[in-house]
């Protein structure tokens, strides 16, 4: 574990400090999960990028997609319950 020196404003550190304190924590263990939950955030928007740039390029390369209408259809009734097939993929008209 290692030290790091952050520079909080007086007010700032007044708002973390009542934070804190309505959270029932300390302010240094509010200013290290307010960390962790932002670098998590960012790890997370990372791999959403990375798996939608893995997508397109399967588009690109395939030429195949589903249309949005089909896409919706099958969500709607998939969260209805209702017993469905998945929507096949077709080649992209342009």
């Amino acid at each position: 574990m290692s030290t790091t020196t952050i520079r909080l404003s007086d007010e700032l550190k007044a708002r973390v400090a009542a934070a804190a304190k309505a959270g029932g924590t300390t302010p240094h263990n509010f200013i290290l999960e307010a960390i962790a939950e932002k670098a998590e955030q960012e790890e997370r928007r990372a791999d959403f990028v990375d798996e939608a740039q893995r997508r397109y390029a399967a588009i690109v390369a395939t030429g195949k997609t589903i249309p949005w209408a089909d896409m919706r259809a099958y969500l709607e009734d998939h969260v209805a319950g209702k017993p469905i097939r998945r929507p096949a993929a077709r080649k992209l008209v342009r």
